[in-house]
């Protein structure tokens, strides 16, 4: 079964406020087991737009990440966040096919 990624670019308008969302979402993504691949380290942008925070969380199928995102756990977890931060998150499934050498 293919992992799947929440791929999340973030700009923070409201830096004490989106602690308080940061906090309360650690212990719902752990319970989704999702964990940190990429957050908020440096980055550059050899192409396109990007945003000034950029996270990418990996979880163990599909269904966990969007369970995730789904569960009322998490959306009171973004009430938090919507005052205080201007996001794009993506939910995308891991590729797991063979690749040509």
């Amino acid at each position: 079964m293919a992992k799947a990624y929440w791929i999340v670019r973030v700009d923070v308008t409201d830096p004490e406020q989106f602690e308080r969302y940061a906090a309360a979402t650690s212990g719902i993504l752990k319970r989704y087991n999702g964990r940190f691949l990429a957050r908020a380290g440096r980055y550059s942008v050899p192409e396109g737009a990007t945003r000034v925070r950029n996270t990418i969380v990996e979880f163990p199928s599909y269904q966990a990440a969007l369970d995730c995102w789904h569960s009322a756990e998490y959306q009171a977890a973004r009430m938090l966040r919507l005052p205080a931060a201007e996001i794009d998150l993506v939910i995308v499934e891991g590729y797991d096919a063979a690749q040509n050498p």
